[in-house]
């Protein structure tokens, strides 16, 4: 009996031995696909599948329902950062997993905050935020919140493909096309917006968080954010008593608040000013068992603008 263990394991090993080095010829990961690819956060997967689609394994290291400003890097991840053959992210955006990236996969990454120009958030945010350092993620004044404008995601798919094909020359075909078909309905959803938002009684979007500056920039929105950049940052009384008045004096009638934050701070304008409140969608994450894309959850902040905004 013990013979027969000892020949089965054997065979067995030489057996996982064979078929490693197979997949080693044949260019091939260990998930089985030509390449795996971790992205930092959701709207960076959404891209890397798309544009990947069969031909590429995708690990997002901040998982549903999370707040990607608050993740911590924990040992796995660490580990799915040094083993990836490419790695995609937001510079600036969550700066613990930048050292990490930066230590353990400068050559093999992929910085989308170098792929377009970026907006500093006092462009299109009425107040300055103090404390927009709070517990260290300062984003320097510039709004990371490049995906909310379709355009700009065209830009970060192109960028996404070309270097899919530099890595694994073999499919760079493939990659380019699901890129252009991507391209497409980037396109499609940019115009749906653009007629959406074009005859508005209200331009003013009151937001608890100035995530939404790449989207008011792109359709002539003005953005009023309560807080700055960081969503847990703590606005203060004095910034709820300021939009609180700037509400009232411009009878604006919904204030914005997001997923994956606490809607205290809506709320409480809301109350003292007699507006309503409605969600709107930073798309910095799906929740938990969320069957949307980000085509989809842009399509849905539009149906929520527009009645808010008093659109034709």
């Amino acid at each position: 009996m013990t013979k027969t263990v000892f020949k089965s394991a054997t065979t067995l090993a030489a057996g996982l031995l064979i078929a490693t080095t197979a997949a080693a010829c044949s260019g091939r990961s260990e998930s089985g696909a030509a390449i795996d690819v971790v992205v930092s956060f959701y709207p960076l997967q959404f891209v890397a599948e798309r544009v990947g689609g069969d031909d590429v394994s995708v690990t997002n290291l901040t998982p549903a329902g999370a707040e990607p400003h608050d993740m911590e890097l924990e040992p796995r991840q660490m580990a799915d950062i040094t083993d990836a053959d490419l790695v995609v992210y937001l510079g600036g955006f969550q700066p613990e997993f930048d050292a990490a990236i930066d230590q353990q996969a400068g050559n093999r990454s992929l910085d989308i905050a170098a792929v377009t120009e970026p907006i500093e958030a006092d462009e299109h945010d009425e107040h300055d935020h103090e404390a927009d350092d709070h517990e260290g993620h300062d984003h320097g004044g510039v709004d990371p919140h490049v995906w909310l404008d379709p355009t700009r995601m065209v830009e970060i798919v192109s960028a996404v493909a070309d270097r899919f094909a530099e890595v694994d020359p073999e499919h760079a075909d493939t990659y380019r096309a699901n890129a252009t078909t991507l391209t497409e309905e980037l396109t499609t959803l940019d115009g749906e917006y653009e007629e959406g938002l074009a005859q508005c009684d209200s331009r003013d979007l009151v937001v608890s968080h100035a995530a939404f500056g790449y989207l008011a920039a792109r359709y002539d929105l003005h953005q009023i954010a309560v807080s700055g950049l960081t969503p847990e940052a703590d606005p203060g009384s004095d910034a709820i008593a300021t939009v609180s008045e700037y509400v009232r004096e411009h009878g604006v009638t919904t204030v914005f608040y997001e997923t994956l934050v606490d809607p205290q701070v809506a709320e409480t304008i809301a109350d003292e000013t007699g507006a309503d409140t409605a969600v709107l969608d930073p798309i910095e994450g799906l929740a938990e068992g969320d069957d949307g894309d980000y085509l989809s959850v842009m399509r849905s902040n539009l149906s929520t603008l527009r009645p808010a905004l008093g659109c034709e």
